[in-house]
């Protein structure tokens, strides 16, 4: 069965509006350079904004300059943010950056991308937010619209970009974003089908508070009308309460809880509308939360997968590069690259899969987030716990209050720099032991990001 998708805006109509327009584009890198020439092709008047120098920026600042884009790099880029017309921002550009603030005021039109994208294709899309497990659960619906014979794209914070291909997709084919935060906060144009995972504590070095948070991914559903579908987390209390807002069908999924008009895990079987997909036991993703992926997948594509295609997903799907990747077994020691893990609550469902303790490398960028959480739950599924970077301190700290309050002894190993953590790891590991890098925070301080991390984690790993 295939439900009524919503109606969107005819492409001609930006064809036309963006043709001969001073357009800024701020932000150049893999994502927006296919949209700096698409929107050069369209006849816009393209000027693009970046911090980096010309020397950062490398072979791709060049190329822009040798095709006639004009450049506003360096410190003080947005500075010149003023004249334009239209403006397509980076996603983690605030909207109330005053550079913003004051190019609004000139009447400028300030958009992205991904907005963009969203308002003018003809394509069935679905749209994946939360704190954790976005990528996977994105990855999975990919997968199983795929496996029913779908011409599908993948696209928002993973996958390649969109906005330059619109044209070649139709009303048959579908369209499945991991969104963020930073991409939700200014979206405005309604999605076919969105599933929020779970939310907790996450970004909040750059969004003001929780609230603000939540509010931004809330706009992943805020725009449908009595056509959308509103797939949310039951065990997680801040998606629960998500269901009074939804104008369109809002079902659930829960591990908790049996669901007879939902997706949860029944005893040992994953079910969807009380008929069973598959067993537990035959998952090869490893952990609760993977669990919570599928059966938040099932919803999303029910109406267009038959449920055999969804068990042979379910069953064959091996995961995603960076998540639980199992990277090599040195010495009868296993060791795991959990580089996306940039929060404790990833880092404590990563903790939870295994079976045993393991030993630990976590430490990064500081996003303000608290680590007692990951201290208070995660500390019996640590055997030893190696840190480093900027919030080595912060995570030490938290499990030791945990320590003298239950009066338990763990190994906290402290180290300077990356790599001797993961060497520590291998000094102390014994055959039978995990290694699992799941940072709990972001790469910034060591990084460009979470891949850089666990790239360079597997590059050490299996040069032992």
């Amino acid at each position: 069965m295939e439900v009524k998708g919503i109606m969107r805006r005819n492409f001609e109509e930006f064809k036309s509006f963006i043709n001969g327009k001073k357009t800024a584009v701020v932000g150049i890198g893999i994502s927006n350079t296919p949209l700096i020439y698409f929107l050069k092709e369209l006849g816009a008047l393209v000027t693009a904004f970046d911090m980096k120098s010309l020397d950062k920026l490398g072979e791709i600042g060049n190329q822009l300059i040798k095709d006639g884009i004009k450049l506003e790099l360096g410190d003080d880029y947005l500075s010149k943010l003023s004249g334009f017309q239209v403006i397509f921002k980076t996603p983690s550009l605030r909207i109330d950056n005053p550079a913003l603030i004051s190019a609004k005021k000139e009447g400028a039109y300030i958009t992205s991308e991904m907005e963009e994208f969203v308002r003018y294709t003809k394509g069935t899309v679905f749209g994946v937010t939360g704190s954790d497990g976005k990528t996977t659960t994105t990855t999975i619906i990919y997968e199983m619209l795929k496996g029913a014979g779908y011409k599908t794209y993948v696209g928002g914070n993973i996958g390649a970009p969109l906005f330059s291909k619109i044209e070649e997709i139709t009303e048959k084919d579908m369209v499945v974003l991991e969104l963020s935060s930073f991409q939700l906060m200014t979206m405005n144009v309604s999605i076919d089908i969105a599933v929020v995972t779970n939310l907790s504590p996450n970004h909040l070095d750059i969004h003001k508070d929780m609230d603000e948070y939540i509010d931004a991914k809330k706009n992943v559903y805020r725009y449908q009308d009595q056509n959308g579908i509103l797939i949310l987390n039951r065990d997680n209390a801040i998606t629960f309460s998500m269901k009074d807002e939804a104008k369109g069908k809002v079902l659930m999924f829960s591990r908790k809880e049996k669901i007879e008009e939902g997706a949860c895990e029944d005893g040992d079987n994953l079910t969807l509308f009380g008929e069973t997909i598959c067993s537990r036991e035959d998952v090869i993703l490893p952990g609760d939360h993977n669990v919570e992926n599928l059966l938040a997948a099932y919803l999303a594509v029910h109406n267009y997968v038959k449920p055999e295609i969804l068990k042979e997903v379910s069953i064959n799907f091996k995961g995603v590069e960076h998540r639980q990747e199992l990277v090599r077994t040195y010495k009868g020691v296993k060791y795991y690259n959990d580089s996306i893990a940039s929060s404790p609550t990833r880092t404590l469902a990563g903790l939870k899969s295994f079976k045993k303790p393991v030993i630990l490398i976590a430490g990064g960028y500081d996003k303000n987030i608290p680590f007692d959480i990951l201290a208070e739950e995660g500390i019996d599924k640590v055997k030893a716990l190696i840190l480093s970077g900027n919030t080595k301190e912060s995570i030490s700290q938290a499990f030791k209050r945990v320590m003298k309050i239950r009066n338990i002894n763990l190994r906290i190993f402290m180290e300077d720099s990356f790599l001797e953590s993961v060497l520590k790891a291998k000094e102390i590991a014994v055959p039978g032991d995990i290694v699992t890098l799941s940072p709990a925070c972001a790469s910034f301080d060591m990084f460009k990001n979470f891949e850089e991390r666990g790239k360079k984690f597997k590059e050490i790993v299996n040069e032992f």
